[in-house]
């Protein structure tokens, strides 16, 4: 399968794609939650966060606009869009897909049972992340049949309770491999393009690999562009389990 990575702004390359060339996009983009007035753990004690230059953005909403209308521009029709946040950037986000005027399938809610515990007193402990999920139409790809395998049999919901899974690199905002295999089989058949804009660690590339999907990802840091592109060249394509094999999906 087709692995093309690219060290650069996503916002300098989403236009060189052809339109509705990618079937499947998943962005985890920047939350804008670095600089002094932010605060994070490390080693069980509070520091200032600093995630990188990438992560402080001076207009979070109009930077929103900005890719996710690129990202409709290159979408299949019955392509999806899935969008992760919390809610410091996900009001944005939500807006922006409102204002460009696609469809909101799904507001999907990832919860962690086992997130990180809170070092202040002063509010409740964040345990879950955001996961808008839109189309260009109503006719949209969807494996109805592969989502209730996925659950035991049972429909899904949106409400998904996926543990949180020990970062396999340095990367702040990893996720966790078995969220987007979720995902990719859902959303996604075997040979589809899927695009990642904000690639971080490649997590959504390794997915794509193991699952036969073709897959393109941008990331803006080079020392991150390194360590995905290590550990997407060492994935391998898995034998794919029974489930995921010969589903007949539904265009809604």
């Amino acid at each position: 399968m087709s692995i093309q990575l690219i060290n650069a702004d996503a916002l300098e390359y989403l236009p060189t794609l052809e339109a509705g060339s990618v079937n499947l996009i998943f962005a985890d983009p920047p939350y804008n939650l670095s600089g002094q007035g932010f605060l994070t753990c490390r080693g069980g004690k509070p520091v200032t966060c600093n995630k990188g230059a990438w992560d402080q953005i001076e207009d979070l909403h109009a930077f929103n606009l900005a890719w996710i209308r690129e990202c409709v521009r290159v979408l299949a029709d019955d392509g999806t869009l899935w969008i992760s946040g919390t809610l410091h950037n996900h009001p944005s986000i939500g807006m922006a897909i409102k204002e460009l005027g696609l469809w909101i399938i799904n507001d999907l809610i990832w919860y962690k049972p086992n997130a990180t515990p809170l070092l202040s007193a002063n509010r409740l402990a964040p345990a879950t992340e955001v996961i808008w999920v839109a189309s260009k139409t109503k006719r949209y790809y969807f494996d109805y049949k592969m989502a209730k395998k996925l659950n035991g049999g049972k429909q899904m919901r949106n409400l998904w309770v996926l543990p949180a899974e020990k970062h396999r690199t340095p990367h702040p905002a990893e996720k966790p491999e078995s969220l987007l295999t979720r995902i990719l089989l859902i959303a996604s058949r075997e040979g589809d393009l899927v695009l990642d804009p904000f690639m971080g660690s490649g997590t959504t590339g390794v997915a794509a690999k193991r699952l036969r999907r073709r897959f393109i990802g941008v990331e803006i840091d080079p020392d991150y562009y390194a360590i995905a592109s290590q550990r997407i060249r060492g994935a391998g394509e898995a034998d794919l389990p029974e489930y995921a094999q010969g589903e007949q999906a539904r265009l809604w």
